[in-house]
This record gives structure tokens, C-alpha cells and sequence, in this order.
């Protein structure tokens, strides 16, 4: 049978599943998390009619407010966070089975309460429903909840499956990572436990594996022989806004180089794997991870910003953002050069860089192609024979550019590069589901394809925690660029003759 008869392999047993009935629990329900996005991804999730036939949502959170009341702040958050206008018929439907349990996370009398609901839901329906613990907290409750759930007896539920979902940062060193994998996995076993990355439900990002995988003509040129380096940027134009508290100690390194930026780099580089099933996938992940070679010091950047313009107006320096400590050594820029030391990547650069406050918002894998060996084509008013480079963006405009030499019209033989480029929104004349509408969906289901293994979050930091180590000991130092830039010049100093940034 023909290719074009069989279909895309990848998308083959990925339709539309009937879920399980499933109560779902949110730990701190009434934080920015739950408002700006799982409220509103629930919504979109039943509004396309995927959420299971029976579902129902309980928040866990201090305040003492009623069910009513919660209720309302629900429906103030979708109607207001929605990707779409939300239809009230959809919604109504969807808050009368909301229920609210006031408490602090470490309050045995929360967990008694909580238990009750839950049974008091598979009671009324007369069917066991599965359950699904989101922990939307503070990373200091994390062993905290999962401990309750197990002394109270909700780690395990008869004929119906208990998930956890739990948000990052998974620990900020490696040492701590590895005792909460611990504490986690002393409660839950590996396969009930969900650690989100939502770079992970992104479609770009799901998409490098079709893009990778489905098509012929990348294959042959995706190793050393052909790719000159890669450049993975993460870059926001915003600041720290009112994160302080938690930025301040975690950094741009922690904040997205430990997570997202490893994670898009294991996507870009990891072998087919046999299968794309959640353990096939992860495991061929976790090798490139472990085929990183130990990151020198000296090739990494950290910085921060100064006071300039960004969004078109004056903003103020980090150490003027409110909630910073004036003796603050924390970097809101970093980059490093790696290299993943395997038969395929061996002797690439692979350059990551994310910051905040810099000239614009995008988030970009660049594979720029060795130059073609032979430069025929000089001539007056040409730019030029110029490397092909292949750029995938997530953000703000989900696509893929590859740039290609091409003649300019006219009597003489001038080259400038044109691009051809793929643009998910105009393509498929939709709108992208949010990250998590994806990884609430399939954690529901038990799909952990777009979840990290406790595996994998050790690898992770074990690239990251020796860069930390220097850098707490000031090598290298702490400089300095401008709000609005492009960052620091120090950064071009990680590149290798030839090698340039792509403009931010």
C-alpha cells in the first residue's frame, strides 16, 4: 500500500477517545494559575465537547468562601481569560458541577472534608470516578499534598485511576529534586504522577515530531555532516512584573533553561523512537540528556537588566522592580553554548539563550546548514550566498521559515535569501488550543507522552546544577545590559568563528 494511502503514522490511534468519568481536584484554586489558565482550559475542553461525559471540579484553597461564591470567581476568570467567548449553556453546565473546600494544604480536616466530596460524587453517579489531584502551589506544598493524599487514603481508588499533575519547578537544585522525586514516588508510583511542562502542549512543539518524523526530505541532513549549530531563543520583552517573590529565587537559568529550553532541545535532537508511546518517547529523550557533555562555565553569560524603554515606554531596572533585594545577584538573562555528544550532534554548537526585558517577544529553534562549499554566484548588488537555516517558532506566530538562496529578477546572476515559510494559524485556519487544554486532556486519559519522567527531571538538572554551583561562586561574573536590547555583548562571545545571533 502506498505511503499516501496509509496516512501520517503519527496521527494513527490519536482521534478523540472517550475519557473515563473523572472528578478533578485543583490545590490552590483560587491563585493566578487556576484563573488565567486552568479555569479557562477546562472550559475550551468541554465547550469542544472532550471532557469526559460526567466531570466534576473541586478547588482547594484558604480562603473561606462558599461553593457559590467559587462558583462565581470561575465564571469571572473563564469569561474573562477564555481563548473564546464563552456559551452559557456550555458553562452553566459545567459550574453546577463545581465544589469548593476551604483549608490550608497541610490541614488533615481538608483531606477529610475532600474525601467526603469525592465519594459523595461516585455516590450520585453510582460509578467509581477516576481522579485527578492538579497541584497548582507553591513548590513547598508539593511533598506536603501528596503526603496528606496518602495518609487520607487518596492515593489509590478501588476500580478508579488517581492521577497527580504536578506544576514545575520541580525542585531548584538537584539534590532537592531527588528527595521530592522520593517523597513523590514513596506515595504514588511513577506512572500516576504528571510533571507538567506546558512548553510540552504547545502545538509547535508537539509538531517537531511530525515535522521530524513525517517527513522525508529532513532526515538525511539532520546531523553533523549538514547542520553548521543550532540556536534556541526563549526571549520576553515583559519584566518580572509582580513575581518577584519567586523569580528572585529562581532566575532565568532555573525559570526556563532547567525545563522548556532542555526539553525543546530533547525534541530537536533525540533518535526515532520505536514507538510513540509516553515511554518510547521520554526514553529517547532521557539519552539526550545524558549525552550532554559537562557545560564549562566560561561558556555561559548571565545578566541583568538596566533601566531603558521596552513596550514603547521607560521601565525601570531589575533592582528598582518592586519586591527585589538591593544586594540581588539574580540573573534575568542567561546563555550558554552546549554540545550533545552523540553520533548524530557530536561537535555542533548548540546555543541557548533566554531573557527578559529584551527587544521582543519569541520563542525559536534555528538550524542553521553548513555554507555550500563553491560561492560562484559573487556579483554587484547581491547579498550574497547565504547558510540555509530552517527556524521553528512557538512564539508569537507558531510556524516554520526555512530560508533559501534565490535569484533576484534580472539580466545578471545576484542571490538574496527568500524565506518559505508555514504559518499554523493561515494553514489550518484555526485556532491553536492553549498548552494546557492539551496536557489537562491527556492526563486525564493517562497519555504521560508530554509529561516528564522522574528520570528525565534528574538529567535535567544534572546539566544545570554545576552551572548553578559556579555561578554561586561568581564565575562568571554578573553584567549588565539595557532594557529593550538584545541582550548582553557578552553573549556573542559563547559563538564560534562565523557563527551570529539571529536579531531579537
Amino acid at each position: 500500500m502506498a505511503v499516501a494511502e496509509r496516512g501520517n503514522p503519527l496521527v494513527e490511534g490519536l482521534e478523540r477517545l472517550p475519557i473515563h468519568p473523572t472528578s478533578m481536584v485543583i490545590f490552590g484554586g483560587t491563585g493566578d494559575l487556576a484563573h488565567r489558565k486552568l479555569l479557562p482550559a477546562i472550559y475550551n475542553i468541554a465547550h469542544e465537547g472532550a471532557l469526559p461525559e460526567r466531570f466534576n471540579l473541586i478547588a482547594v484553597s484558604r480562603s473561606d468562601i462558599a461553593h457559590d461564591d467559587y462558583r462565581a470567581m470561575a465564571r469571572e476568570s473563564i469569561e474573562k481569560y477564555s481563548r473564546r467567548t464563552p456559551d452559557p449553556q456550555v458553562l452553566n453546565k459545567l459550574l453546577e458541577q463545581v465544589r469548593y473546600v476551604p483549608g490550608t494544604f497541610d490541614d488533615d480536616s481538608v483531606y477529610e472534608r475532600l474525601d467526603e466530596q469525592l465519594k459523595e460524587f461516585d455516590k450520585e453517579a453510582g460509578i467509581a470516578f477516576n481522579r485527578l489531584f492538579y497541584l497548582s502551589t507553591a513548590p513547598t506544598f508539593f511533598p506536603v499534598i501528596v503526603g496528606k493524599l496518602g495518609d487520607h487514603g487518596l492515593s489509590r481508588h478501588g476500580e478508579g485511576e488517581v492521577r497527580a499533575v504536578i506544576e514545575k519547578p520541580f525542585g531548584t537544585r538537584l539534590a532537592e529534586a531527588l528527595e521530592l522525586n522520593r517523597q513523590v514516588l514513596s506515595v504514588l508510583d511513577e506512572s500516576q504522577v504528571f510533571r507538567i511542562d506546558h512548553y510540552l502542549g504547545k502545538e509547535t512543539v508537539q509538531n517537531m515530531l511530525a515535522f521530524r518524523f513525517a517527513n522525508g526530505m529532513f532526515e538525511p541532513i539532520w546531523n553533523r555532516n549538514y547542520i553548521d549549530y543550532v540556536q534556541i531563543t526563549a526571549a520576553e520583552d515583559l519584566g518580572i512584573g509582580s513575581r518577584a517573590g519567586y523569580y528572585d529565587t529562581s532566575g532565568a537559568l532555573r525559570d526556563l533553561v532547567q525545563n522548556h529550553m532542555l526539553q525543546l532541545l530533547t525534541l530537536l535532537c533525540m533518535e526515532p523512537p520505536v514507538t510513540f508511546t509516553a515511554d518510547d518517547v521520554r526514553d529517547e529523550k532521557v539519552k539526550v540528556l545524558h549525552s550532554i557533555k559537562p557545560v564549562d562555565p566560561d561558556c555561559t553569560v548571565r545578566a541583568r537588566y538596566t533601566a531603558g524603554m521596552a513596550e514603547g515606554k521607560e521601565v525601570p531596572a531589575y533592582l528598582e522592580e518592586e519586591g527585589v533585594p538591593q544586594d540581588s545577584q539574580t540573573e534575568t538573562y542567561a546563555a550558554l553554548r552546549l554540545e550533545v555528544d552523540n553520533w548524530r550532534w557530536a561537535g555542533i554548537p548548540i546555543y541557548m539563550r533566554t531573557g527578559k526585558r529584551v527587544a521582543r517577544k519569541v520563542t525559536e529553534i534555528a538550524i542553521t546548514l553548513k555554507p555550500v562549499p563553491h560561492l560562484a554566484f559573487e556579483s554587484e548588488g547581491s547579498i550574497g550566498v547565504q547558510p540555509n537555516q530552517l527556524v521553528l517558532t512557538m512564539q508569537p506566530n507558531e510556524g516554520v521559515a526555512l530560508s533559501l538562496g534565490a535569484k533576484i529578477p534580472g539580466t545578471r546572476m545576484r542571490i538574496r535569501p527568500v524565506n518559505m515559510e508555514f504559518l499554523y494559524g493561515t494553514a489550518f485556519l484555526s485556532q491553536s488550543p492553549e498548552a494546557y487544554e492539551r496536557l489537562i486532556l491527556d492526563a486525564m486519559r493517562g497519555d504521560a507522552t508530554l509529561f516528564t519522567r522522574d528520570d528525565e527531571v534528574e538529567a535535567q538538572w544534572r546539566v544545570i546544577d554545576p552551572i548553578l554551583e559556579a555561578w554561586s561562586k561568581g564565575s562568571p561574573p554578573l553584567v549588565e545590559y539595557t532594557a529593550g536590547s538584545a541582550g548582553p555583548e557578552e553573549a556573542n562571545k559563547l559563538l564560534e568563528p562565523g557563527h551570529r545571533w539571529r536579531a531579537i
